[in-house]
C-alpha cells in the first residue's frame, strides 16, 4: 500500500523547500493537503513527482514546485478573496483553502467542477466553492478579488478578467513564451497591471488563453 503521507513529505523537503518557498502558511498547506485525492484515480501514484499532472482535454495539474512558488510569491493572508482558474480536481484550490478567507474555483469541465467540488467538501476545505464556467471568464458575481491565480499556461489575459482583480490586489500567471515559459507576479495600481519577473516554469496554455493568430496566406 502506498504510503502517500511520506511521499507528501518527501515532495516538500526535496521540491519545495530547496526553491527558495519560505512561507510557512505554503509548506504547511501543501504538507496537509493530499495531492493524491486530486488528480485521476489512474495516476495517483504520479501525484507527488515532481511534474505536472495530466487531466484529459490537454489540461494538467501544475507540479508542485510551480504552484507552491507562485503562491510564495503572491503571499495569500487570512482575509483575502482569491480566484483560482483552471482548477482541475481541485488540488490548488485546497491548498489555497488553508491560506485564505475564501478561494473560488473556476472550472470549464461540467464533470471535472462537480468531481471537484465533492474532493474539496471531503477535505474539509468548506472555504472553497467550485463556478463552472469558461475559465477566461472568471467569475465577477463573487468578486473582486484580491488575488488571482491561472494554473495553467497562458498567451494573453482577457481585459474581462483582469477587471476582477480589486485596486492592489496581486495576479499570478504562466506566460508561455515560444518555447519559453515566464511566471509573473501583477499588481494592480491605477487601474493598471504592473508586472515583476518570479521564475521560470513550463505548462500547456489552457483553453480561451491563445494569442490571437494573425490570419497568413
Amino acid at each position: 500500500m502506498t504510503d502517500y503521507a511520506t511521499l507528501r513529505t518527501t515532495m516538500v523537503d526535496t521540491q519545495i523547500r530547496p526553491s527558495d518557498v519560505t512561507k510557512f502558511t505554503v509548506i504547511e498547506a501543501m504538507l496537509n493537503v493530499p495531492r493524491e485525492a486530486f488528480v485521476p484515480n489512474s495516476q495517483r501514484d504520479a501525484a507527488y513527482v515532481d511534474t505536472c499532472v495530466t487531466l484529459d482535454t490537454g489540461r494538467v495539474v501544475l507540479d508542485a514546485r510551480t504552484l507552491a512558488k507562485m503562491l510564495d510569491a503572491l503571499d495569500i493572508q487570512r482575509d483575502e478573496l482569491v480566484l483560482d482558474v483552471g482548477v482541475g480536481l481541485g488540488y490548488s484550490s485546497a491548498v489555497i483553502a488553508r491560506m485564505a478567507e475564501a478561494v473560488i474555483s473556476v472550472e470549464d469541465d461540467e464533470a471535472r467542477a462537480s468531481e471537484a467540488q465533492s474532493a474539496l467538501s471531503e477535505q474539509g476545505a468548506d472555504n472553497a466553492v467550485v463556478h463552472h464556467g469558461a475559465l477566461v471568464d472568471g467569475a465577477a458575481e463573487h468578486g473582486p478579488y484580491d488575488v488571482i491565480l491561472l494554473q495553467g499556461g497562458v498567451e494573453q489575459l482577457p481585459e474581462g478578467l483582469l477587471a476582477q482583480l480589486k485596486e492592489g490586489g496581486r495576479i499570478a500567471a504562466l506566460f508561455v513564451e515560444g518555447a519559453l515559459g515566464v511566471v509573473r507576479v501583477g499588481y494592480k495600481l491605477d487601474g493598471d497591471i504592473n508586472w515583476t519577473f518570479a521564475f521560470n516554469a513550463g505548462a500547456p496554455v489552457m483553453p480561451g488563453f491563445e494569442k490571437d493568430r494573425a490570419f497568413q496566406l
